[in-house]
């Protein structure tokens, strides 16, 4: 599966990045980890963030082992609060690897309210977080770097984005 990135200088998108990831696979934080470093925006690049912590279906992000490998914090948002139950119970009874995944979930820690959005960090305080949403998200509650990644991912697969990011 196509996942799409951007990279931003505030709220000046500077370039798109992608990479594969396999659906509900394991291969999330090595390929963004991958591609991300590797990228000529590596050096400049002061977070990531995502929309949500698994990509993919259930390909879960290991966000603490994302960011030790990065050595840059990562955001995770969300516009509300998951459904851990159900998350639990489709990993655990569907997924292969639905175990590990579990526990990459529970190792991300809980998800706390901040700046209007759902989130889970690794390398930032929760101030530091809501700080950039605010700053960021100028269009809506989505940060303009997550709105414009799920604009751009949408044209290149479907033909044409729907807007709703």
């Amino acid at each position: 599966m196509l996942v799409v990135a951007t990279a931003f200088s505030g709220l000046r998108l500077e370039g798109v990045l992608s990479t594969r990831v396999r659906r509900d696979g394991a291969d999330a934080t090595r390929a963004l980890a991958e591609r991300i470093g590797s990228s000529r925006y590596a050096a400049h690049t002061r977070l990531v963030m995502l929309q949500g912590i698994a990509l993919a279906g259930f390909n879960v992000v290991d966000i603490h082992g994302l960011h030790e490998a990065l050595g840059i914090p990562v955001l995770i948002v969300a516009r509300r609060a998951p459904r851990l139950a159900a998350i639990r119970a489709a990993l655990l009874d569907h997924v292969p690897g639905g175990a590990r995944k579990w526990a990459l979930v529970e190792k991300a820690g809980p998800m706390e309210p901040s700046a209007g959005l759902m989130v889970q960090r690794a390398g930032l305080s929760l101030a530091e977080a809501g700080g950039v949403i605010e700053r960021l998200a100028v269009n809506g509650n989505i940060p303009e770097p997550l709105r414009m990644a799920h604009l751009i991912a949408g044209g290149v697969t479907t033909g044409q984005s729907r807007g709703r990011a």
